[in-house]
């Protein structure tokens, strides 16, 4: 669709974001980005940290992808899209052993491997090459957007069940937690249960159209 300078509807910015969350949640629908959701879901605030990351990595790489694609040769386009997406990990790494080691330590590798992160790389080759810095910036934000309340509603469960608490919180005794959910296994009987909830709810999430 052809555009008037930069103005868009108001619909046409809220699109990407919408079917990032929903139609085309990266997560539920196409299994994208699984290992990092699996390995960082078993507290609360290492989710909302990665979360967080992959955000704002998401929606700056699309962005200056898009930027960028009117002069990146087609034969080097992956490489510069990885050359983007790393420039914006290193700085959320760098961010957080600075200002929250702990945190950073938890997440151990999984910052850094946000570089390799599928759901990205999807965007800025599927949409970003093709659109404007605008849009390409709300489908990064609403693909990482959907990531995310994938990853917090996995680890709100996973938590309380693995270790009785909430965001750190004690929530209920220790004697009374399932060291199952603490392990891969609980992550993915989580996982299975987040999606067969949200499909029976939004059963249109596998019929929907994006690109």
């Amino acid at each position: 669709m052809k555009h008037c300078g930069k103005c868009f509807s108001f619909s046409e910015l809220a699109e990407p974001v919408k079917e990032g969350v929903g139609g085309q949640n990266p997560v539920l629908t196409y299994a994208l980005g699984i290992c990092s959701a699996l390995a960082v879901t078993g507290f609360v605030d290492t989710t909302l940290t990665m979360c967080l990351s992959l955000l704002f990595v998401c929606t700056s790489s699309t962005f200056i992808v898009s930027l960028l694609r009117d002069i990146t040769p087609h034969r080097v386009r992956m490489i510069t899209q990885m050359l983007v997406i790393s420039t914006f990990v290193i700085v959320v790494d760098s961010f957080l052993k600075a200002f929250a080691f702990g945190t950073s330590e938890k997440l151990s590798i999984y910052v850094e491997l946000i570089i390799t992160n599928c759901i990205i790389m999807g965007r800025c080759e599927a949409y970003a090459m093709k659109n404007s810095p605008l849009l390409s910036a709300l489908d990064g934000f609403g693909a990482a957007l959907g990531y995310s309340l994938v990853l917090l509603a996995v680890s709100l469960v996973r938590e309380p069940l693995a270790y009785g608490e909430l965001a750190g919180f004690d929530i209920w005794p220790k004697d009374l937690t399932i060291d199952l959910f603490g392990q891969a296994a609980g992550a993915f009987i989580t996982m299975g249960l987040v999606a067969w909830i949200v499909r029976a709810i939004w059963p249109q999430t596998e019929e929907s159209s994006h690109g």
